[in-house]
């Protein structure tokens, strides 16, 4: 920097004339604050200096006049003087000329929002006397001079009171008791601004344009405060939710567990259930999944099944291929396209044994699954039964995290849902009823796209119970594209969301009904409405905060966040028999895959709030849900109940 600055007082200006400095006269002093307004300490300043009838100059962030624009307003009106802290105190040396210029004229619209007035006065942030101003903080100190800018910095710590002096306090309880101190000194005889005593001109006049941007620069940030408040708010409610969620979720499981080891000795009231079953198979269109699906049930270690095929106006192979299976156990019903829920109902027709399986076209099941999940229907309470399905084609990324969903998700749900007795969906991949629970309730309901949500629901408010049979292990085919994906997941909470509203008379029941209510609708309520509903809060705050605020902080919570989910993960892995190596891809599942769920609930309850309707959407198969039966990681499940 030039020796005049070096040398010169800490009132720096730059004109055509070159560079001029001043400092205070004798026994005066400019007290100075940087920051603020502060709504804490601004006003315990300002009642300081009214009480020593005293004028200070306080040099202000841009973004804080804008949210406090009555702080501002109050410091004008009691004669003190405001000049540019810069917006957000950023250091100009080290900013970008886009970023240097925000920096000053945000500012500037701030206060002329608030005051009317531009400043003419500039403390540039983390410099104290004038020879810090060295290096690019003196060339970013000459762009604001030639802005028109005069610079004001204080004078060294040697200099005293009596010399006249500009002193730099910040606004904290130390710089309060300093200032006490200064305004209680006798050899001072004036304490005024920095522009009353070297006789500047603080302010000018700003445009009509600056002052209505001004305005809305300060509507805007209010109302950005408004939104960071709420936001915090329903970042504790997220985050409270989603824990609650995980510890319900390792709680239950565990009281699942213990469960099962009591069964391993053997239950006086429950029974063996080796009586025939009916396998009902609904199929539209299925040519690629429906051979495995009926290979693998017929090699079934239960041998005495019929399984009835209803073919729902396929335009390919289906039927044809169901019908030359070459085993008499395999009946074929053909109709005209009316729908899963209507070609279930017609299988219902055809079934000629009280315990019926339902099962999608699309699935490969182990020798034992059916065997193993008709168990639990040997109690005469018992109505139906859900089964573990797996995600069989793996090999994708999206397809590796829909394999967590399913058994973070789903099955860990299950095990949860079971100990509380609230199950609300057996799913259709594989599940097992008694036909004349399914006919007691009317059937299987089109009322809704959830036609296995639906019926579960209505048997619950029928007195029957419904149990999860983990060790009944069928592998399902999970879309390999966003667009299947979507589509399928999308009629899932659509229907869900039908069915949830259908039965929410639930709520107000007596016995199993009452329990599957107010335990099972208020959990979905909770955790698959409104926590995805509010969970994008956390990512989105988490960026936030690590754009805005303080990066380490946002990172440990998100991460520890993380830490939690992938803990619980690997317990529900290692509960279902799965290899834990899975949980690399758990990282990018939250960033990408569960955002994308978020979406899906949104879309589908404003879809339902506007009353659209959803037809029903097929997702296109290849076969390849038996792709993990064989592979290193085959299915062990605890011994049957």
């Amino acid at each position: 920097m030039p020796d005049a600055v070096a040398r010169g007082g800490p009132v720096i200006g730059i004109d055509r004339d070159g560079i001029r400095t001043g400092a205070m006269p004798a026994r005066t002093v400019a007290l100075t604050f940087d920051g603020g307004p502060d709504p804490v300490w601004t006003p315990r300043f300002l009642g300081l200096l009214r009480q020593y009838d005293a004028r200070a100059t306080f040099f202000v962030h841009g973004a804080q006049a804008a949210r406090h624009p009555e702080l501002i307003r109050r410091i004008r009106a009691e004669g003190h003087e405001i000049g540019s802290n810069t917006y957000t105190g950023a250091v100009l040396g080290e900013s970008s000329a886009p970023r240097f210029r925000a920096e000053l004229e945000l500012t500037q619209s701030a206060l002329a929002g608030a005051t009317g007035r531009r400043t003419n006065l500039l403390r540039m942030p983390r410099t104290t006397s004038p020879d810090t101003l060295c290096g690019r903080e003196w060339q970013a100190a000459r762009r604001a001079a030639g802005d028109g800018y005069v610079l004001v910095a204080a004078d060294k710590g040697s200099r005293r009171p009596a010399q006249g002096l500009v002193r730099q306090l910040s606004q904290t309880e130390s710089a309060f008791q300093e200032a006490r101190r200064l305004l209680k000194n006798r050899a001072v005889d004036r304490f005024t601004t920095v522009s009353d005593g070297l006789e500047l001109v603080p302010y000018a006049s700003p445009s009509l344009v600056e002052r209505w941007l001004g305005w809305g620069l300060i509507r805007v940030t209010g109302l950005g405060h408004v939104l960071s408040t709420a936001m915090i708010w329903i970042l504790g409610v997220a985050g409270g939710l989603g824990v609650l969620r995980l510890l319900l979720l390792a709680l239950f499981a565990r009281a699942h567990v213990r469960r099962l080891e009591r069964f391993r000795t053997g239950a006086p009231w429950m029974r063996e259930t080796s009586g025939p079953v009916t396998v009902l198979v609904p199929a539209y269109n299925e040519e690629a999944g429906i051979g495995p699906t009926l290979r693998s049930l017929l090699a079934s270690t239960h041998r005495q099944l019929q399984v009835v095929v209803i073919d729902d106006g396929s335009t390919d192979r289906t039927a044809d291929i169901a019908e030359n299976t070459g085993d008499a156990r395999v009946e074929v019903v053909r109709q005209a396209n009316a729908g899963k829920a209507a070609a279930l109902n017609a299988g219902l027709t055809h079934a000629r044994y009280d315990i019926v399986v339902m099962v999608d076209a699309d699935t490969v099941f182990e020798p034992d699954a059916v065997e193993r999940i008709v168990q639990p229907l040997a109690h005469p309470a018992v109505g139906a039964v859900s089964g573990n399905t797996k995600v069989g084609n793996r090999r994708s990324l999206l397809a590796r995290w829909q394999h967590l969903e399913y058994v973070f998700g789903f099955n860990l749900d299950r095990r949860m849902f079971e100990v509380l007795e609230c199950m609300p969906t057996v799913p259709g991949a594989i599940g097992a009823f008694r036909r004349d629970a399914v006919i007691g309730v009317g059937g299987v309901s089109e009322d809704t796209l959830a036609e296995d949500t639906d019926l579960t629901m209505a048997l619950w408010r029928s007195g029957w119970r419904v149990l999860y049979e983990e060790s009944a292990v069928a592998w399902t085919e999970v879309p390999t594209s966003l667009r299947q994906l979507w589509r399928q997941r999308y009629r899932w909470c659509y229907g869900t969301l039908q069915a949830m509203w259908k039965h929410r008379g639930a709520v107000f029941g007596t016995g199993p009904a009452g329990r599957f209510g107010r335990r099972g609708l208020t959990y979905l309520a909770l955790f698959q409405v409104a926590l995805p509903l509010l969970a994008p809060v956390i990512d989105v705050y988490a960026l936030y905060g690590v754009l805005f605020r303080d990066p380490w902080e946002s990172a440990a919570v998100w991460f520890a966040f993380l830490g939690v989910q992938i803990v619980c993960s690997g317990y529900a892995l290692r509960l279902d028999g799965e290899p834990v190596r899975a949980l690399w891809s758990m990282p990018f599942q939250i960033v990408v895959y569960r955002q994308l769920m978020y979406l899906v609930v949104i879309q589908s309850l404003v879809a339902l709030l506007l009353g659209s309707r959803l037809r029903w959407q097929r997702m296109k198969r290849s076969g390849t849900a038996a792709e993990q039966i064989g592979g290193p990681v085959p299915y062990r499940g605890v011994p049957m109940r």
